[in-house]
């Protein structure tokens, strides 16, 4: 099994041998949309990617309109490309990227539209290790260039966390780049007016992930997972 804990297998019924869910279902089930993004990612870990939805045919039916399953919120970085990691097709994903996955307004109408227009269910907040946006906000260096502060003050209060979590400067900036992304995570959860009603509902999933540049797999943050409106209950009644 990809890199997941026993608690997201069992949550979301992982099967060891399983790589492919089915599309429809990841579009009217968020939960089943992990499932797919996660079977993806482990066919890409594995070298077994399919490449899906790319063919004439697929691209043809592409004019007559989207409906991506998931929001991936991701950094900019070259080494992270999304439809591939997931192996994912054309319209499979709808894509905001900037360094360290740092959101503005412009970001939040983004995400907005495809949660309220396209009706997309599943958001993933994409970090990754190595990343440059946050080695930078946790070196703090004294006169970074031209917007680039912009980014080191946005990412600064994950890395003063990791920083009081961790006595090693590695363990400081993977420590930094998991609070960076579950600070990201908590800011769309409580965003007004349209994803916070619709994350308490139960209308979205807003969840959180870290990609490995090495093993090509993408874990998905338990904490974010477990702390989802009905995760108890759900698990009770199972």
């Amino acid at each position: 099994m990809n890199a997941q804990s026993e608690e997201i297998k069992n949550f979301l019924k992982l099967e060891d041998g399983q790589y492919f869910a089915d599309r429809d279902s990841a579009y009217l089930d968020p939960y089943y949309g992990l499932k797919k993004l996660i079977y993806g990612n482990k066919r890409f870990a594995e070298n077994k990617s399919i490449s899906p939805r790319q063919t004439d045919a697929d691209l043809k039916n592409n004019e007559l309109g989207q409906s991506p399953f998931a929001v991936i919120i991701g950094c900019a970085d070259s080494r992270v490309p999304n439809e591939i990691i997931f192996d994912q097709g054309v319209g499979d994903l709808f894509i905001t990227r900037t360094a360290g996955q740092v959101m503005a307004e412009a970001s939040y109408g983004t995400i907005e539209y495809a949660v309220v227009a396209l009706d997309t269910r599943l958001i993933v907040v994409l970090g990754h290790e190595s990343c440059g946006a946050v080695t930078a906000a946790v070196k703090r260096p004294e006169n970074p260039p031209g917007h680039v502060v912009t980014l080191i003050n946005a990412i600064k209060p994950a890395a003063l966390r990791a920083e009081e979590m961790t006595e090693s400067k590695d363990e400081m900036l993977d420590a930094a780049i998991r609070e960076n992304v579950i600070e990201q995570v908590n800011l769309l959860r409580g965003l007004e007016p349209v994803m916070s009603r619709k994350y308490e509902n139960g209308e979205i999933l807003i969840v959180g992930a870290v990609y490995n540049l090495h093993t090509g797999k993408v874990e998905f943050i338990d904490d974010t997972i477990t702390s989802l409106p009905g995760y108890k209950k759900y698990m009770a009644a199972r």
